[in-house]
């Protein structure tokens, strides 16, 4: 993916410069992904992103196997 650019107020920016120290990223991308995924609630994988939403599975649930 081509990279883009985006306006920020110098605040944002220290902000950012601060979080990219403090996280250990090496980008602002990197800060930006992290901070939407921690929003998102989507934590860079989509492991347990059903969890609440689906029942358990049950032995009814199984596919016998056919012989």
């Amino acid at each position: 993916m081509m990279p883009t650019t985006i306006q920020v107020k110098e605040r944002n920016l220290r902000l950012l410069e601060q979080l990219k120290r403090s996280m250990g990223a090496r980008s602002y991308d990197e800060v930006i992904g992290r901070l939407l995924e921690e929003k998102l609630g989507t934590g860079g994988s989509m492991f347990g992103a059903l969890r609440g939403k689906i029942s358990s599975f049950e032995e009814r649930d199984r596919l016998e196997e056919e012989g």
